[in-house]
């Protein structure tokens, strides 16, 4: 691969910083993490980022960060494993009814959504009496929970099995899409929901107590990290590990709901022709790197070795992709994880009104609400412009167009 499809950014003392950022914005404050983060004595090579590149908390979002013998809570994130799933179906657009609206509703009473903190009441977010096929998949999971909680026993207090088979809030979604061909797919956004928050905060505060215990000055907080062979490190691996296998499963049952969901309004039977893949895009695991086994945290971004499926999504009526992976060994066979926005959800709400958003989604069938304006496409940055600057990390297999949203 020749350089030019990346640029180099060197911070003063710390390791280099590739970018595959050509023409896409890249804010100061993202800089500025990345500087903090290539400082870290145990990073491997070369920070790789993508251009979907944003500020996130400690380490930037869109940012592949490979490591040896220590690992950084924080740029795994709170959100541990969450990605896509994407399932392409025998349908194609001519089989949808001409009112979407039914089948939208359809999947809004299929999959728990969103979040309400009434006291009395049930969360929306989470099931009150949970299905015997939530509670099938859980059962997977039990086993390795009760580890973790011998150990921790707090995080026997959250939300685990009830979130199984849930949305969430924020850029959390579910849509229905059409692929160039016409083609009907169903897509979706999620993670490891309340449990995965609360592994993920736990060990970013026993990371940043170990940090204070030993008198380590950091840039930045949020890179307290954890060294191999500490107290904290391997069961900070497995209460991960065992995060993003709920990820997995979470997605597996929410996808399984909403298709029987769909079935239930569309008047044709149909099955599905392929899943082209179940990716997280925010996660650690161990990697084989330039000859030698690395940790790898990808922080808003997607795994995308050469013949790799993956899923990059645009934003709420744009384009999303599904893509192929080149093994581009200079990303650490990476590529991003969606668009990538372009301000934060507070400025998002300050600029635009319901009505810009009502135009922005014209022909999807979605909320128009003041509660997604912080979700609005202009918030984001432009997914041709991200796609271009990633022509080397993947080849577009299938382009999808979302005809209902879902968000949480």
């Amino acid at each position: 691969m020749s350089k030019e499809n990346y640029d180099v950014f060197q911070p003063g003392t710390g390791h280099p910083v590739k970018m595959w950022t050509h023409g896409v914005p890249v804010d100061d404050g993202a800089r500025a993490q990345l500087a903090n983060t290539a400082q870290m004595p145990f990073i491997f090579k070369h920070l790789a980022v993508m251009p979907d590149v944003h500020p996130g908390i400690g380490s930037t979002i869109g940012s592949v960060i490979p490591t040896r013998g220590a690992i950084i809570p924080a740029a795994v994130g709170v959100d541990i494993g969450c990605g896509m799933m994407a399932v392409k179906t025998t349908l194609v657009a001519s089989d949808l009814p001409d009112s979407l609206g039914p089948l939208r509703r359809a999947i809004e009473k299929a999959v728990p959504h969103g979040r309400s903190n009434n006291r009395s009441g049930r969360d929306s977010g989470a099931w009150g009496d949970v299905p015997r096929a939530v509670d099938a998949s859980w059962a997977a999971l039990a086993g390795g929970f009760e580890h973790i909680t011998r150990k921790y026993p707090k995080l026997e207090r959250t939300n685990n099995r009830n979130h199984l088979g849930t949305l969430g809030s924020g850029n959390h979604f579910i849509e229905v899409c059409l692929d160039e061909s016409q083609s009907v797919w169903f897509m979706l956004h999620s993670g490891s929901r309340g449990v995965g928050n609360a592994i993920g905060n736990t060990f970013i505060e026993l990371a940043r107590a170990d940090m204070r215990r030993h008198f380590i000055n950091l840039p930045d907080r949020d890179l307290a990290y954890l060294v191999e062979g500490s107290k904290h490190f391997e069961d900070y691996v497995f209460a991960v590990e065992w995060a993003q296998q709920y990820a997995r499963r979470n997605r597996e049952t929410m996808m399984a709901n909403v298709l029987d969901a769909a079935r239930g309004v569309i008047g044709k039977p149909f099955a599905t022709e392929m899943e082209a893949v179940n990716c997280h895009h925010n996660y650690v695991q161990k990697e084989r790197h330039f000859g030698e086994d690395v940790l790898v945290t990808r922080k808003g971004a997607v795994s995308a070795k050469a013949g790799e499926l993956g899923i990059i999504p645009g934003s709420m009526g744009a384009r999303s992709y599904i893509v192929r992976g080149k093994g581009n060994v200079e990303s650490f066979c990476s590529c991003s994880h969606g668009a990538g926005r372009t301000m934060s959800r507070t400025e998002a709400k300050r600029q635009f009104s319901v009505e810009d958003q009502r135009l922005a989604t014209q022909g999807v069938e979605c909320r128009k609400d003041a509660e997604v304006i912080d979700e609005i496409p202009m918030a984001y940055k432009d997914i041709d412009a991200v796609m271009a600057a990633q022509s080397d990390l993947v080849e577009i297999v299938h382009t999808l167009k979302q005809v209902v949203c879902v968000k949480g």
